[in-house]
């Protein structure tokens, strides 16, 4: 799996910034009505780990699910991450990041939940709702 190092990101006015130690190259697509209701279509993302730092007095963060979060610019809205609460694991829209040689679309999540009227032509893995949700909260045997 390749990593790009030493990535630097902002939101659209500038007033935070994120530094992400490395971030996987290969962008994920998310269809859940979550993320296509909170930008107005699929979330294109990175796995940045937890080795991230915001910088900037204008961050909000919103409890989106029992595992969680989603941060924002409270000033210009831009999206700038979902995060696990139990690892602190980061997310990131693909989009933050100047740098975006290297980065390949290789996997889409909640495909069963992806409207008709818009289409990705990549050959990726696909995961369904109930895929992704027993990869976060396993049912106890």
């Amino acid at each position: 799996m390749s990593k790009l190092t030493d990535q630097h990101g902002s939101c659209l006015c500038g007033e935070l910034t994120v530094k992400v130690a490395q971030l996987d190259a290969q962008v994920g697509v998310c269809h859940c009505g979550m993320c296509r209701k909170w930008g107005g279509g699929p979330l294109l993302a990175v796995d940045c780990g937890t080795d991230v730092e915001v910088k900037g007095d204008s961050l909000a963060t919103f409890a989106s699910s029992e595992w969680a979060e989603r941060g924002f610019c409270q000033r210009c809205g831009t999206h700038l991450f979902w995060r696990m609460r139990q690892t602190g694991q980061y997310i990131m829209p693909a989009g933050l990041f100047a740098e975006t040689e290297g980065l390949v679309l290789d996997h889409q999540i909640f495909i069963d939940k992806k409207p008709d009227y818009y289409g990705f032509s990549n050959d990726t893995k696909c995961m369904t709702e109930a895929e992704v949700i027993a990869m976060f909260a396993p049912e106890s045997n």
